[in-house]
């Protein structure tokens, strides 16, 4: 059966609606021939205006969460409409119809009716104005799902980045390594590797320290913490190695020598991917594409995202870039057909 999921909108305000639009338009055949489901939640008007900007005539038919079933592409109103919700500029609205957005989806994963959520990006200034404190995503999803844990995984061609720690300080990263949350983002990755369809799943855990700590020079994190972690999961049959530094695990993951490295914090991970996923124009010194996904794991339901902001700079100018939500989708469906089996 071909999974059903959910794009919710994120910030109205953003790039979302564009990109939502620009994808469908390039799925459309796939849509009409009934081999990919969607349902766009958000703001069915900054929808409607977007297609218009656009010039779209794709038909995105309106439905209700009390419809028996629902068309191959549709859209649901995330919440009531507020104040216009304009390109470009930060409001609580916009905070507010992206949160409404995810537990929206959130619940009809939780109730069967879709397979996966594939989400836009958010604003975290705006998301907090509206009252709903989260760092971002990953945490909110938590929450929503009561899981225990969850992790994130950046995703772009073969580099995989798994992170033991994402939105906090980096002071208090060193505290959030421990035997526990090495071993959950360890166990979390190679399911997520199998469920990528890879037979072969080796990671590798980047060093905290340079040069994994010089043999305590530079911090003793890496050998007490992260090399009995990785040699107990080694002894259970997990194929791992580390912990590698982190000036060349990413060069040996490009290479293909690891099929996905286990980061110990956000920028670690964030920038070797974001710097290949991003495409800059030599000329005019922006990017022109982006590319790349960010997966949440440790989560009852699937969800995926692009890996990039709001972008509110570029809101309604019709520039931004559907690639990373295409990708995206592709990985839901996987994840998605994967668990099915």
């Amino acid at each position: 059966m071909t999974p059903h999921l959910a794009i919710t909108m994120g910030d109205p305000a953003g790039i979302g609606p564009e990109i939502i639009v620009k994808a469908c338009e390039r799925l459309k055949d796939r849509l009409a021939a009934g081999e990919l489901r969607l349902l766009i939640i958000g703001s069915n008007p900054a929808l409607r205006r977007t297609q218009a900007a656009l010039g779209s005539a794709f038909d995105i038919p309106e439905v209700s969460v009390e419809d028996a079933a629902w068309p191959a592409l549709a859209c649901l109103q995330a919440g009531p409409e507020g104040e216009p919700i304009l390109p470009g500029v930060l409001s609580m609205d916009g905070g507010r119809f992206a949160y409404l957005a995810i537990e929206q989806a959130v619940r009809l994963a939780q109730a069967g009716r879709i397979q996966g959520m594939v989400t836009g990006p958010l604003n975290k200034e705006s998301l907090n104005k509206a009252g709903y404190h989260y760092a971002g995503h990953t945490e909110m999803l938590a929450d929503l799902t009561g899981a225990r844990g969850s992790v994130m995984m950046l995703a772009h061609g073969n580099m995989r980045v798994s992170h033991v720690s994402t939105h906090v300080a980096l002071e208090d990263v060193p505290k959030r390594l421990t035997p526990q949350r090495l071993r959950y983002v360890i166990e979390r990755t190679d399911e997520a590797l199998r469920g990528l369809g890879l037979d072969r799943r080796r990671i590798a855990v980047a060093a905290l320290n340079p040069h994994a700590g010089e043999g305590g020079l530079f911090g003793r994190q890496d050998i007490d913490v992260s090399e009995p972690t990785i040699a107990q999961a080694v002894a259970d049959g997990f194929d791992i190695v580390g912990p590698v530094p982190g000036d060349t695990v990413f060069v040996k993951l490009r290479a293909g020598q690891y099929d996905a490295v286990i980061a110990m914090y956000h920028d670690q991970g964030h920038i070797p991917v974001k710097l290949l996923g991003f495409n800059v124009n030599p000329e005019t010194g922006s990017w022109d594409a982006l590319s790349g996904v960010n997966i949440t794991l440790g989560l009852p339901i699937i969800r995926t995202s692009v890996d990039h902001g709001t972008a509110f700079d570029i809101a309604g100018k019709g520039i931004a870039s559907e690639t990373s939500l295409i990708e995206a989708i592709d990985y839901a469906e996987k994840l998605a057909a994967s668990r099915a089996a």
